[in-house]
């Protein structure tokens, strides 16, 4: 696998570019400075070369985060095989041009300029001014309108051997970190690296998009999707983008890290389990800062714990500290062991042979002397296992018989943890009557 960065002051159109080049809209893009942070990894082909893009955040920007996101663009120059060096010459080289110029020699690595936002031909004479950093022909391209990228991409790929590498036969299982601001899903994500991959701070709001880190535990591929913190109601248009962009993790994911303050719980907390639980994929509480919590008050987080995460207490749940890795191995062989079973595939004859059992423990539900009938079970989907239930009448299922059922189901089956989905399918007289009367 090849490794190229993407790298210029910030607001030259970096993210635009990462976009185009993965042919996805990944990273976050705004028309003000300061979007990006971290240092996001994309995977794009080109011509039988397999390449982890890197988009930076913009160097040299004046603020606060200037040497938090510079230490994160040394780390993507690691290994990187060439450097893209974006710049506008429509609005001519500033001061930060020339101090990541001059970081750039000294890294040693191969750099190829890019003159973003040349829109057309005539544009191409804001151009001159690039030759003399010393870095050779400036490529002309518009990450906006997909323009010289072939061209830019052709450059990179001289600075390249033929790939020549197998594609891994073992696919990652990709988990997402969801939580409110400032809850600690970016330390979490370096204690379970042993990186400073994700920019930590105490303010909240420091991760603004959805950052992929790939991992290796135990032989199991990873890749860890550390996402902007889920406000209740975000206070700008690009946090508001930010958590549509965490919602759209969610739905990539095969596994969801709830992650928990263990001294901060409110109806928040109740909204994001809701949205973990309603994407159907395994759910693990993560309560940080565990360490923090007095003794005396453990057995009253853990009760509060519980009537707030009630609707998901089949999830299990992992007690962390972030800052002595109390508790990390325990969420990623959590994970691994929940994977498995929620790709699990449970024989049609053992579903019914339950199915008897389960209606002699708990009597099925009774409308007016008529009673619920269940007559076949058999598993439809999995991921999450699916299972459809023919019945005379749906309309008898109470949300009860059906929690009885599925608690049954996550116990009896060796489902624990995972989310269980049931349909159901009428068959008999009632259908045939409904049918008929349809029809008349």
């Amino acid at each position: 696998m090849h490794k190229v960065a993407i790298v210029g002051r910030p607001n030259v159109g970096k993210s635009s570019l990462f976009n185009r080049l993965i042919g996805r809209r990944e990273a976050v893009v705004a028309d003000f400075p300061g979007v990006t942070r971290d240092a996001k990894e994309g995977l794009m082909l080109y011509h039988n070369h397999r390449i982890t893009l890197i988009d930076t955040g913009g160097l040299w920007s004046g603020d606060e985060w200037e040497e938090a996101i510079r230490q994160k663009a040394e780390w993507a120059m690691e290994g990187a095989q060439a450097i893209i060096f974006v710049l506008d010459p429509r609005e001519g080289l500033s001061a930060a041009d020339y101090e990541v110029t001059d970081w750039l020699r000294r890294l040693g690595k191969p750099v190829i300029i890019a003159a973003n936002k040349i829109d057309s031909p005539k544009h191409e004479v804001y151009m001159a001014e690039l030759w003399g950093l010393g870095f050779g022909e400036p490529i002309a391209i518009s990450a906006e309108h997909a323009r010289g990228l072939d061209d830019l991409m052709d450059r990179v790929l001289t600075h390249m051997p033929e790939d020549t590498d197998d594609v891994p036969e073992i696919a990652p299982i990709r988990i997402s970190l969801i939580g409110r601001p400032n809850v600690g899903k970016s330390s979490l994500l370096n204690a379970i690296t042993q990186t400073d991959r994700a920019i930590v701070a105490d303010q909240p709001g420091t991760t603004r998009d959805s950052l992929d880190v790939e991992w290796d535990y135990g032989g199991q591929r990873f890749v860890l999707v550390d996402t902007a913190g889920i406000r209740k109601k975000p206070d700008t248009a690009i946090e508001d983008y930010a958590i549509q962009r965490s919602q759209a993790a969610i739905e990539r994911s095969d596994l969801i890290w709830l992650v928990l303050n263990a001294g901060e719980l409110g109806d928040h907390e109740l909204k994001l389990a809701n949205l973990a639980y309603d994407s159907g994929k395994p759910v693990i509480v993560v309560v940080n800062k565990w360490d923090l919590v007095p003794d005396e008050d453990l057995k009253r987080v853990e009760k509060d714990l519980n009537q707030k995460l009630n609707h998901i207490s089949y999830a299990p749940r992992v007690y962390t500290s972030a800052i002595n890795e109390y508790g990390i191995h325990d969420m990623l062989a959590e994970a691994m062991k929940l994977h498995e079973k929620w790709q699990s595939r449970i024989p049609t004859s053992e579903l019914n042979r339950w199915l008897e059992v389960w209606q002699m423990r708990q009597a099925v539900p009774n409308f007016h002397g008529k009673k619920l009938k269940m007559y076949f079970m058999t598993q439809v989907e999995t991921a999450p296992p699916t299972f459809a239930i023919f019945c005379n009448r749906a309309d008898f299922v109470t949300r009860a018989y059906e929690g009885f059922l599925q608690n049954r189901i996550r116990e009896d089956l060796q489902l624990a943890g995972i989310p269980v989905r049931l349909k159901w399918k009428e068959k008999g007289p009632y259908k045939r009557e409904k049918k008929n009367e349809a029809d008349e």
